[in-house]
């Protein structure tokens, strides 16, 4: 699968779309989800056209990798998610409920997040 350059990320990158950013460098930016799904609900993605985890691991430059995490670290320490717990998300594929194709991992936190897949009936 190519990589799509219009898909929303691809454009919030670019500055063409508004996004409620929180924290930027070289290696990513980070905002506020759009609907979120708990209080602080977050989403960092890897400055580069990667379509998935998957995708970002094989093509990644080490040192993207590194200040990628380091971002998303960052990102925890400013909303002192670390003192209560939170949920780092990356969805892959179809199967994986990935609605978006750039590679994006979801910050989760604000409240007991529970069980991360229900148990099926």
């Amino acid at each position: 699968m190519a990589y799509d350059r219009n898909n929303v990320f691809a454009r919030i990158l670019r500055k063409e779309i508004p996004a409620n950013f929180v924290y930027e460098d070289d290696f990513a930016i980070a905002f506020h989800d759009l609907y979120p799904k708990a209080p602080v609900h977050l989403l960092v993605i890897p400055k580069g056209e990667f379509i998935s985890f998957f995708d970002f691991s094989e093509k990644a430059s080490p040192e993207l990798m590194v200040g990628f995490t380091k971002a998303i670290h960052h990102v925890i320490q400013c909303f002192e998610l670390q003192k209560e717990g939170f949920r780092i998300l990356s969805n892959h594929g179809t199967h994986g409920g990935q609605e978006v194709p750039h590679y994006h991992v979801h910050i989760f936190g604000g409240r007991p997040l529970g069980r991360m897949i229900p148990q099926e009936a």
